[in-house]
C-alpha cells in the first residue's frame, strides 16, 4: 500500500518575516527567566516565606521588570549564603541574569540592580 505525502509550502513560498506577524514577550516571562537564572548562581539561597509566623514555603530570588520595547531594567532581591563574598556573588548574578534574559528573550538588559535581603548560614538554626 502506497500513499502520496503532500509537502507543505517551501520557504520561498512564505511571506517575508515582517509580514508574518510579531512576537511580544511579556514582562512576566522576563521576570521568571531572571529569577530562575539568579537562583542558579552558587552562593544564592532560597528562604522560608512566613506570613503571621506561619511558613508558606520556600522562595528564591524576587525580580521586578521595567522598561519598554526590547529594553528592560531589572531589580532583584535575593538572599546569599553566609559567609559569602557578596561582591563576587552579586557580580556573577548580574552576568548570569543578563546572559540568560538576552539569550532567551532577545531583549536588551539596560541595568540590573541587586539588593541582598539576607545573609543566611549554611546550617539552619537549631531553634526557630
Amino acid at each position: 500500500m502506497t500513499g502520496a505525502v503532500e509537502a507543505g509550502p517551501s520557504r520561498s513560498d512564505l511571506p517575508e518575516a515582517a509580514e508574518r506577524g510579531s512576537l511580544t514577550i511579556a514582562h512576566a516571562v522576563v521576570r521568571k527567566v531572571a529569577q530562575h537564572a539568579a537562583d542558579q548562581v552558587p552562593g544564592t539561597m532560597r528562604t522560608e516565606r512566613r506570613v503571621a509566623g506561619v511558613s508558606t514555603g520556600m522562595t528564591g530570588t524576587s525580580a521586578k521588570v521595567g522598561g519598554s520595547d526590547n529594553d528592560v531594567e531589572l531589580s532583584l532581591d535575593l538572599a546569599l549564603r553566609y559567609p559569602a563574598p557578596v561582591r563576587e556573588v552579586t557580580g556573577q548574578v548580574r552576568a548570569k541574569v543578563v546572559e540568560e534574559v538576552e539569550r532567551i528573550t532577545s531583549y536588551h538588559v539596560r541595568s540590573v540592580a541587586v539588593t541582598v535581603t539576607a545573609l543566611l548560614p549554611d546550617v539552619p538554626p537549631r531553634v526557630r
